[in-house]
């Protein structure tokens, strides 16, 4: 069991991030399972638990410094495609694909998007 239901982040353009997480996050296994009155869009598998859309408070969306969300991947290989992707479609890139120190196996790569939202993909499949 999970102990998240879903993460939200803001955007300042919904249409953007559509395409972005519709094109990104595919390789991860993840589809858009939910879209709301233009104003909200959610990924998942099964369920939606990934959102995208405009701050419920009307104030302009920013990205939190320090926060970053982890989507985890079902192979090396996919992380690899999800941060192509995502680089390919102007996101930032905040760490290349490759080993991480933090566990036996562990594999990540990390990005921004348009937004300036940081996303991280990662597995702790061995090669």
């Amino acid at each position: 069991m999970t102990i998240l239901t879903h993460v939200t982040l803001g955007t300042t353009d919904l249409e953007r991030a559509k395409t972005f997480y519709d094109y990104v996050l595919e390789p991860l296994g993840y589809a858009r399972l939910l879209g709301v009155g233009g104003r909200i869009c959610g990924w998942g598998i099964g369920a939606a638990q990934f959102m995208v859309g405009y701050p419920r408070n009307g104030e302009p969306a920013t990205a939190g410094n320090g926060f970053t969300i982890g989507l985890s991947a079902p192979s090396r290989a996919a992380i690899d495609e999800f941060h192509r992707r995502a680089i390919e479609l102007g996101a930032l890139d905040e760490g290349a694909p490759g080993p991480r120190p933090v566990a036996p196996n562990a594999y990540a790569a990390y990005i921004r998007d348009p937004d300036g939202n940081k996303l991280a993909a990662s597995c702790r499949t061995p090669e």
